[in-house]
This record gives structure tokens, sequence and C-alpha cells, in this order.
């Protein structure tokens, strides 16, 4: 028995022992700017060329319904990114997050990590960039977008540090955050980008209208005005074609970054996230913009590859502000109390199916909306206006069942839990205002 005890025991303390031993991962996040969820061939963009990307998928874990909250202004980024790296929603600290509030690198510096940060101007409360212990912005934005080369700059310099630093992260491992300033417009891509796609060959979105049916509380802002009314085809391949070689170009430089690490010996333990602030509608539902909450507007890409992290996908409901306590649990540190976020390390284990059961969407007091596993209802208080949608069965949001007899009961039911999930959040929005405006838009002719 005490053989059996003693021998017990030993395994114990190996396995004790073995952990401490192990290295603690590095965290490689990327973030693009304005990129839809279906804009990644291996995600179901099947005429989007991004082989790069294809690959990290093909080794790591995908979530195929990863939203971003939405925003509480038109520039949605903003918020976006300030939730993602808060893990807390735009609910809680208004117009930017607090550097004294947990935060991405506060969090990894406390832990010995080497943080890194380099993008896009305004793209998060400044007090939390300059907690970063290298904290660079591109000089400027639109510069990027109309190199021809988008994304360039940025992995150069991720490259160029990684390759500086390669003997301190046999000491230190590090949090890298790449804020990409495309495929947000003005999209330029080089001529041999723009080549590999076909204006004419490009298909328009399945829920293309020429106008939006009604007044959304935000038809004429800035994202809006990009394209005149009504939109025609011609117009919307125009944009794709932009789109789309913009994405291949980020693409390909995205994949010098992770040619990288393998030349560097770090991609065994280095954890790459792949993401965007949020989606585009470009074309869907007569719209351009983020300012909706429509699956184009906001439903991002996000994979997770890296050490014990397994291939595969999960059709959870997930939120960008639930990456900060994942980054803790795949690192092994203690997540910060008081975070809306929770991790997705449950799913990428197999430990559970979900995380939750509903999800919130918000943009400025215009639009509300609730999703489930099937069904999303999205509500507009200032005209009194109600869509539902089956996502399942019409995952583009193209057939409305609000005024359904049948579906009355699911209406209801998704009622209640929006207007749960605002008490929660601490949203104060109504379900309508005392003088509901009408809905009757018609597009200006300036």
């Amino acid at each position: 028995m005490f053989r059996i005890l003693l021998a017990a025991c030993g395994l114990l303390l190996s396995s004790v022992l073995a952990q401490a031993a192990a290295p603690r991962p590095n965290i490689l996040l990327l973030l693009t700017d304005d990129q839809r969820a279906d804009t990644v061939h291996a995600l179901g963009g099947a005429f989007v060329q991004t082989p790069h990307l294809d690959r990290l998928v093909e080794r790591g874990f995908a979530f195929q319904r990863a939203y971003c909250l939405g925003g509480n202004s038109a520039a949605v980024c903003l918020p976006s990114r300030n939730m993602l790296l808060s893990g807390r929603t735009w609910f809680r600290f208004g117009q930017a997050a607090r550097a004294e509030d947990p935060n991405f690198p506060a969090v990894f510096n406390a832990a010995g990590y080497v943080t890194y940060h380099y993008g896009k101007r305004g793209n998060t409360a400044p007090a939390i960039q300059a907690l970063f212990q290298t904290n660079r912005y591109l000089d400027n934005d639109e510069t990027d977008r109309r190199s021809g080369q988008p994304g360039q700059a940025i992995a150069d310099a991720a490259v160029e540090f990684l390759r500086d630093n390669r003997p301190r992260f046999e000491r230190q491992p590090f949090f890298m955050y790449l804020a990409f300033a495309s495929p947000h417009d003005p999209r330029v891509a080089a001529p041999e980008l723009m080549a590999r796609y076909r204006h004419a060959a490009l298909p328009l979105p399945a829920n293309f209208l020429p106008l939006h049916p009604f007044d959304n509380g935000e038809m004429t802002v800035r994202d809006e005005r990009l394209a005149p009314w009504p939109r025609t085809p011609d117009e919307i391949r125009r944009h794709w074609h932009d789109y789309c070689a913009v994405i291949t170009g980020l693409d390909a430089h995205i994949g010098r970054l992770l040619a990288a690490l393998d030349e560097l010996e770090l991609t065994e333990n280095t954890i790459v996230i792949f993401s965007s602030d949020q989606g585009l509608a470009l074309g869907s539902h007569g719209l351009l913009g983020k300012q909706n909450l429509y699956e184009a507007g906001m439903r991002v890409p996000l994979v997770i590859a890296g050490p014990g992290i397994a291939h595969g996908s999960s059709p959870a409901l997930v939120y960008l502000h639930d990456l900060l306590p994942t980054c803790c649990d795949l690192a092994g540190l203690p997540t910060p109390p008081d975070l809306d976020g929770r991790s997705l390390a449950p799913l990428l284990t197999g430990q559970a199916p979900r995380v939750r059961e509903t999800l919130l969407l918000a943009y400025r007091d215009v639009q509300r909306a609730v999703c489930d596993e099937r069904f999303k209802l999205i509500r507009y208080p200032q005209i009194d206006r109600t869509q539902l949608f089956d996502l399942q069965a019409d995952p583009d949001e193209i057939d409305d069942l609000a005024g359904r007899p049948e579906h009355a009961a699911t209406l209801e039911r998704l009622r209640g839990e929006l207007l749960a999930l605002e008490a929660q959040s601490g949203d104060t929005c109504p379900w309508t205002v005392a003088q509901p405006r009408s809905g009757n838009w018609k597009p200006p002719t300036d």
C-alpha cells in the first residue's frame, strides 16, 4: 500500500513539476478593420482568396457565430476595440474603457509578458494603449490604406520586433496585438491584387437590395454615403472588387508574419488569434456600413490556433469581448473579476457546447437585437418596428417572420429575452419611445 501511495505521489509531483516548467504561451492577436465573417475562403467566402488564413483555419478552431456587441457611436470600431481590450461592454464604460480597470496590456504586463501593440490610431482608449510596453501607431491610417499593400507596415515592424527580441522570448513570452487598418475604406490594392478578381464575376450578396426598406435610424451616416442611392449591382461589385483585393493583400502580409514565427521556431508555443472589429453590409439589405445589427454588420471571423488547441469549430454564440478571459485561461493566468466576457476555453476543449444561451446586440439608441441558437429579433424602438429571422433556415435574413401569427410566441419569448438581457447589462434603451416616428425613408438628393 505504501509503495502504491509513493508511486501515486511521484506521478502527482511529476505532473506538477511539468506544469510549472511548461513555458507560458506567446499570444499573437490579429485584428482587421471592417471584415465580414464570410470573407475568409475557409470560413465560407468561396470567392475570396485567403490562402494563409485558410491554413490557420486548417490547424485551428473557428467560431461560426462570433459577434461584435455593437456600438454607442457611428464609428463602431472604437467601442468594439474598447470592449475587446477590456472584456467589458460599452454599457459599463461609456465612450472609453478606463486604464485602471482590467485590460489586456495591464493583465499581461503583470504576468511578466513582453507586450507590443502596433495599429491604427483611435482604435481604443489612449490610456489603455499607453500600457503596452511597445505602443506604436500608423502615422496615417489613410496613407496605409492607399498604399496598395494593406498591412505591410505593421507586418514589417512586427517581424522585425520578433527577430530582434528572439533571445528574450526564451525568458519572457510575448503578447502582441496588431490592429490593422484594412479592409476599411478607402480600399486600394496593388494592380496585381486587383487582377486576381474579375469584377463582373463577383457575386452580389444573397440579400442585396437597392434600398433598405425603412429608416433604421442611421441611413445617411458617412459609410452609407460611399455609394449613391439606389445601389446598383455594378456599383456594389466595384466595392466588392476592391474589398476582396485588399483582403487578399492583407492575407499575404499576415502570411509573412506567420512564416516568421516558423522561421524563429516560435509557432509551437504561440497562440494565434485572428478576428475583426465588426463586419460590413457592403450591399446587404441596401446598406454599405456597419451601423446595423444584421449578420453582415456585426458577425466577424474568429479563429484561434496554437498549442493544445485542436482543429474544430463551434456554432456557439460568442463575443469579441470574450477574448480577454479566454486568453487568461489559455495562458494559465487568473481572470480579472467583474468582466462581461466569458472564457471560450470550455468550447476549445470540448468541455461545453456553449457559454451563453442568448446574445444581445445594440447600436446607439436606435437598434437592439437578441439572438438564440436559431432565431434573431431586431428591434427599432424609435419607429416601433420589429424584425424576426430564422437564422437556421434563412441565414441571410431575407424572410421577416415578425408579422406571421405562427411565430407570435417566438417573437414574444425573444422580446422577454431582450428586455432581460438589457436589464442584466445596464442597458436603458426602451422597447419603444413615447412618440415613435415614421419608418418611411427616401434617400437624399444632394
